[in-house]
């Protein structure tokens, strides 16, 4: 997908696995993909090498999947973070199993942890960390990871945003001892400080759009230079599909 993997998957492959690593308390990590995220990769070696290393890579965001589709997997479903967020918890509180939250202010979590013991009773929260907008000292990291891996979660979502998440999951692959997955606003969606947008939008690939208009400062120059080049990019993937196809 324009110079990054990107896993095949739909929703109960994506669920099952993520769980069979959680059980086990194996280190992994999951990289949920938009089209920001594969064109910084293609830009960006060191967050190239992230995505590549990745344990699972979805196809977030509607052109993804669409390019998915085009390119010959024509079921591919777009699996996005908070979704895959929600889905997963409520399974999870079926099976009375714990998660771990990482990431958002302080506010956000504690909004989080309530909107979340109240939908899913099930649910174990293990523990959640809001941690610092400067860089942590070692000391300080190393007492995080301690924390999150005596708490005895399976899955750890990480809400810092990209590429932040996908940098910090990578950096931790070894060290935590369960399933990492950088979910994006994914905490902010669920806590409700910030609206997402309609169920029609969403269906129709028009999330980006919403998101534009809401923030349209922090966000314009992330959608005009980085969804430019995705076309660009999809367009010459697309032609060497279908030349490739005709030999």
């Amino acid at each position: 997908m324009i110079g990054s993997p990107i896993d095949v998957l739909d929703w109960d492959g994506a669920l099952r696995q993520i769980h069979a690593w959680a059980i086990e308390r194996e280190s992994r990590y999951v990289c949920i993909c938009n089209a920001h995220s594969v064109v910084t990769a293609r830009q960006d070696a060191n967050f190239g090498e992230i995505i590549r290393n990745a344990d699972m890579a979805t196809a977030d965001g509607a052109p993804v999947a669409w390019l998915m589709r085009r390119l010959g997997h024509a079921g591919q479903q777009r699996i996005n973070g908070p979704d895959l967020m929600w889905r997963y918890c409520e399974d999870a509180a079926r099976r009375g199993e714990s998660i771990f939250l990482y990431g958002a202010s302080q506010a956000t979590l504690d909004a989080l942890v309530e909107r979340l013991q109240t939908t899913f009773p099930g649910l174990g929260i293990a523990g959640a960390i809001s941690p610092p907008y400067r860089a942590l000292t070692p000391q300080e990291d190393a007492e995080n990871v301690e924390r999150i891996n005596a708490s005895g979660a399976g899955t750890v979502w990480v809400s810092l945003g990209c590429p932040k998440q996908e940098q910090w999951m990578a950096a931790h692959h070894g060290r935590i001892h369960a399933v990492m997955i950088g979910v994006g606003a994914a905490f902010d969606y669920h806590a409700g400080t910030l609206r997402r947008a309609p169920l029609w939008m969403q269906r129709n690939g028009l999330e980006w759009l919403y998101r534009l208009c809401s923030e349209p400062r922090r966000l314009w120059r992330r959608y005009l230079v980085t969804n430019t080049l995705f076309v660009m990019h999809a367009a010459r993937q697309l032609a060497c599909h279908h030349l490739n196809h005709r030999r």
